[in-house]
């Protein structure tokens, strides 16, 4: 599988105006579905989970598989350290990113992360989540989906609160376990 790894490719320029994420879809409303090609495994669909488990949907930012954003970097490896927990309050995360296939698979390498790694690199589910873009790459954003398929959280980027905290997606996973 060949891909262009460089920096400056057409995603980059494509994602290059600021563009800050908004407010679609909302708290309450159904997820949009999806089906993305995941590293190493068959292509995820979302709504294969409704009425199974919720699903923590983790839009990242990363240029290339060497180059991370400074913000989501950290956030890859709490997410990596503390999947267990996730997985233990009965869902499913669901990382997503804008690599290619090639830069995808070795992120995943490289960082030996256990959750499933789905890539869409033409951004259309970014846009769909409304993560909104800037300087070459979509921004961060998260959700989480119940198990009817309705969104119940949405954290989207901004410089004073960049990801979602583990912790904050715990609790909102814990309280849907009481439901």
């Amino acid at each position: 599988m060949t891909a262009d790894t460089r920096l400056f490719n057409q995603r980059f320029a494509k994602n290059f105006l600021p563009l800050p994420g908004f407010s679609v879809p909302a708290v309450g409303e159904a997820a949009p579905d999806f089906v993305l090609p995941r590293v190493g495994g068959a292509p995820v669909r979302l709504s294969d989970y409704r009425g199974r488990m919720p699903v923590v949907i983790a839009f990242t930012r990363i240029f290339t598989e060497k180059l991370f954003c400074p913000f989501c970097y950290p956030h890859l490896q709490d997410l990596k350290n503390r999947y267990g927990e996730i997985r233990q309050a009965g869902a499913e995360l669901l990382m997503v990113t804008s690599t290619d296939p090639v830069q995808s698979a070795q992120v995943v390498a490289d960082l030996a992360l256990p959750y499933p790694f789905l890539f869409d690199p033409g951004c259309t589910l970014f846009q769909a989540y409304g993560a909104g873009q800037a300087l070459g790459a979509p921004l961060p954003a998260q959700y989480i989906v119940d198990m009817t398929g309705t969104i119940v959280y949405r954290h989207l980027f901004s410089f004073i609160d960049s990801n979602a905290s583990t912790d904050e997606v715990l609790a909102v996973l814990k309280a849907l376990q009481k439901v």
